[in-house]
């Protein structure tokens, strides 16, 4: 027990950090981060070994984006000290759905030029579309959590071919987060309230609105 547990350590880590994160972030808690930060650490770690380059760099990257989303959920809070929950607009689809696309195709052709990677396009993949996940959730647009979903399939076969079982178990475990996630955030945004407001003054201001909508 010993001997895996020293073998294993950094998908262990890896399993429990991961998993507190992602509770946190379904209930909007802003600790979400610094357990996320700790995470980037000890995934740059495991998958720089396991020769998944793409996703080690992502790492770098996710660090970067939870100090920036750390700072916006600071300051878009409601009276009950979390996150407030925005709908993604329309107009960010297709340049969502364009950076992905552009990504996988140049961390693709980076990783089969430079390194000895054997799943670059899955491995190129995962990484885009993680980032775009990640900048939704950081601007707390509540359909991150299909892309999310998504994601993290895609991410359990990847991580299953290479031998890393902790770490694919850990993404079942993600998807399940993900729905209570997005069911959580679906209630919050009919109930939370601005900072500084009260439910029966509050009036939605233009960050609060759907997409496609705008205060008068």
């Amino acid at each position: 027990m010993g001997d895996w547990l020293v073998q294993n350590w950094t998908e262990i880590l890896g399993f429990v950090t991961g998993g507190v994160c992602v509770l946190l972030a379904a209930r909007r808690n802003l600790w979400t981060f610094p357990i996320g930060i700790a995470n980037n650490v000890v995934f740059f770690i495991l998958f720089a070994d396991a020769a998944l380059y793409a996703d080690a760099g992502l790492q770098v990257v996710f660090l970067v984006l939870a100090v920036m989303g750390w700072i916006g959920w600071l300051r878009h809070r409601g009276q009950d000290d979390k996150a407030l929950v925005v709908s993604t607009p329309r107009r960010a689809v297709l340049p969502l759905v364009l950076v992905a696309v552009a990504a996988t195709a140049i961390i693709a052709f980076a990783l089969h030029s430079y390194t000895d990677s054997t799943t670059e396009v899955a491995d190129a993949g995962t990484t885009a579309v993680s980032l775009v996940a990640q900048y939704m959730l950081n601007r707390r647009w509540i359909e991150n959590w299909f892309v999310w979903v998504a994601v993290d399939i895609a991410y359990v076969g990847l991580y299953l071919s290479k031998g890393l079982v902790i770490t694919g178990v850990l993404y079942v475990l993600f998807m399940v987060f993900c729905v209570i996630g997005y069911l959580g955030w679906k209630k919050a945004r009919h109930t939370q309230v601005p900072t500084g407001q009260s439910p029966t003054t509050a009036q939605p201001d233009d960050d609060l609105l759907p997409s496609g909508h705008r205060g008068a």
